[in-house]
């Protein structure tokens, strides 16, 4: 009894000592600024010499600063930077200029001007499996797991950073299997439940510790002995409901796997969250620097570690593994297309501004709707000068930004690229300006040309390309688009998808850049 209550105060003793350790080493760590949103603009701003920034347009079409919806007053820049001229002039003619020159320099102003640099020494990432289990969905047998990726935060313990992701494959696959990986919660699909039995003790159990705490539950429980504090998950029963099947239902009827990486789990959405998650556990806690990365590099950063993962899990296909996302987080799996080349394909729903959508067009969401509201934080803070009306260097706009987001769809080149909108009528608002994404789209065609790979099909003059009609699919190319007849969402697009990146993996079975 003596030699265990030594034994105790010797381990409370070193654990007290190594926390005091920690501690002072922390102490000499300058501490997390924690700065509001609005703080953390206002110092970008004074950084970058801006005085005043542009107000973004309405989205309510009665407000005096309403977006512009007028096709005629759409395009005050109509034209693009060129996507295939070097800076010097010179024209890109062979694929081996536009992998060592040419897209070297696209990347190069998209990571100072746009998203920001990832930095030389983010830290790596250590993948633990929390739960792996055989699961069903949808009477589909899968191998589930979640997983955490722990970032190293040796250099400044202050923080502390956690990927959260889920892995679902099929269970009966004869091999590996072809991955989508989608930004969204983290979470098994049908967590397994204890049998009846252990049920029964579990409940027995808990309403015993329930009458302990409040005596007067044994009254309730013996009115209604049926009653379980925990009930017993059974399968619904009945007919399907109409419609598609839920995404994850066909990926796995297809004979595919998917991954759901949490993006606020990389990096909070928000501006007040800037000194923390990856970004400030890179900065040790301190506010970021013009060229420094914003919420969309990090989530595609995250996605890439999780891709690190899948590249060694034996049930999936690591040459054919996609990334997909909706909205914001369509933003970022492009990006993560982009600029991650062993990303073999991408489905990419309704991104609009900062995504599929040309920053030159005058259409519903702006440059200035990123600089000056609350969706700054997405970007790299040198962005924030192409919403200044007045600064140090004057001022500037969209047509000041030397890249757009026809040359960000280029970088995806030649691998398997879906462009995905809604239509308004359904809540996939104008806003996002479908008809600037499919310019966009066409304006990236001669790049999948030049590096062997089909475009849209629909020729190269992005000034006059119209829209095809709802439901029209341009599914005959590595790069693809498809408007579909439901709102804000790709879901009414994932069997389309599914067909299309199956064809070209016969055709084309090996991934990467075919460089």
């Amino acid at each position: 009894m003596k030699k265990a209550f030594y034994l105790f105060f010797a381990l409370a003793f070193s654990s007290a000592s190594a926390q005091q350790a920690t501690s002072g080493a922390d102490a000499k760590l300058p501490p997390v600024v924690d700065f509001t949103a609005q703080q953390d603009h206002q110092h970008m701003m004074k950084q970058l010499g801006i005085k005043a920034l542009r107000p973004g347009p309405s989205g309510d079409e009665s407000a005096p600063n309403h977006a512009n919806y007028d096709e005629a007053l759409a395009n005050p820049y109509p034209n693009l930077p060129e996507v295939l001229t070097l800076r010097n002039g010179k024209k890109v003619t062979t694929p081996a200029m536009w992998w060592n020159k040419r897209r070297p320099e696209i990347v190069e102003e998209f990571e100072r001007e746009v998203f920001g640099r990832v930095p030389k020494n983010a830290p790596k990432v250590t993948w633990k499996t929390l739960i792996s289990e055989r699961e069903y969905v949808g009477w589909i047998p899968v191998n589930a797991k979640q997983l955490v990726g722990q970032v190293d935060n040796s250099d400044y313990p202050l923080l502390d950073v956690k990927i959260a992701m889920t892995v679902v494959t099929p269970a009966n696959a004869k091999g590996p299997v072809p991955v989508l990986m989608m930004f969204g919660p983290s979470a098994l699909p049908a967590p397994a439940q204890p049998p009846k039995e252990s049920l029964e003790k579990i409940n027995t159990a808990l309403k015993d510790l329930l009458i302990q705490q409040d005596p007067s539950l044994k009254e309730v429980f013996e009115q209604y002995p049926a009653y379980n504090p925990i009930a017993s998950q059974v399968p619904a029963f009945g007919p399907p409901p109409a419609g598609d099947p839920p995404t994850t239902h066909q990926l796995l009827r297809a004979g595919w796997g998917y991954a759901l990486i949490e993006p606020g789990s990389i990096q909070a959405d928000n501006g007040a969250g800037l000194t923390k998650g990856i970004i400030g556990l890179v900065n040790k806690g301190q506010p970021r620097k013009p060229d420094d990365w914003g919420a969309l590099r990090a989530w595609a950063w995250g996605a890439s570690r999780g891709l690190d993962y899948l590249e060694n899990d034996p049930a999936v296909d690591a040459r054919h593994v996609g990334i997909e996302g909706v909205s914001r987080y369509g933003k970022a799996a492009l990006v993560a297309l982009a600029f991650d080349q062993r990303f073999y394909m991408g489905l990419i729903g309704s991104s609009g501004e900062g995504g599929a959508k040309l920053h030159r067009r005058n259409f519903g969401e702006a440059v200035e709707s990123l600089t000056s509201s609350a969706e700054y934080h997405w970007m790299a803070g040198n962005f924030l000068k192409y919403g200044a009306s007045e600064a140090t260097f004057g001022s500037k706009n969209a047509k000041d930004i030397q890249v757009d987001a026809h040359q960000l769809i280029a970088l995806c080149a030649p691998r398997l690229t879906f462009i995905s909108y809604g239509i308004p009528e359904k809540g996939d608002a104008k806003w996002l300006d479908q008809q600037g994404s499919y310019m966009a789209t066409v304006a990236a065609g001669p790049v999948f040309r030049l590096l062997g790979a089909k475009d849209l099909g629909v020729g190269h003059d992005y000034k006059t390309a119209k829209m095809p009609g709802v439901n029209v699919s341009l599914l005959d190319g590595e790069l693809a688009w498809r408007q579909h007849d439901g709102g804000h969402t790709d879901a009414p697009n994932i069997r389309y998808f599914l067909e299309w990146a199956a064809n070209w993996m016969k055709e084309k079975p090996a991934s990467g850049s075919n460089r």
